[in-house]
């Protein structure tokens, strides 16, 4: 059985990248899309994805805040996947496991003219692995 990928980003070109690399592997299929964590929270609720990708930086609800509701409400494993977590960016980065993510990804400064095959590589095998991963609920603070 595939596993079921939610996508949350604002940008459509993004998406749109992030969908095609996911689709070239037949054990991933993408369930749903949202263009910001509130929109995000409503399809997670309906489709019950496997897994979440989410940007940080979006209007109405930003990553942090959805990660943190999607973690208090309906636990799912979260890959963060935005140009806010270059290995510079320690605080965001510390701030999104904190709330529950499980991993982080940083959009390869190159990616928006066009995929790269181990981008797409890495991306396929994060979702994967962790597609196998239980994570607990995070009561919000």
């Amino acid at each position: 059985m595939a596993i079921k990928v939610l996508l949350v980003e604002d940008s459509d070109v993004a998406i749109n990248i992030y969908e095609k690399m996911l689709n070239s592997s037949s054990r991933i299929e993408v369930v749903g899309k949202a263009k910001n964590g509130k929109e995000g929270l409503e399809l997670v609720s309906q489709l019950n994805p496997d897994v979440i990708c989410t940007d940080l930086q979006m209007p109405q609800m930003d990553g942090l805040e959805f990660t943190k509701q999607v973690m208090a409400h309906y636990p799912t494993p979260i890959l963060v996947l935005s140009n806010g977590v270059q290995q510079t960016d320690v605080d965001n980065i510390y701030e999104v496991m904190k709330a529950g993510a499980v991993d982080v990804m940083a959009k390869p400064q190159t990616a928006m003219g066009g995929s790269s095959e181990s981008m797409q590589n890495e991306l396929i095998v994060k979702i994967r692995v962790l597609a196998t991963k239980k994570v607990s609920a995070i009561p919000l603070s």
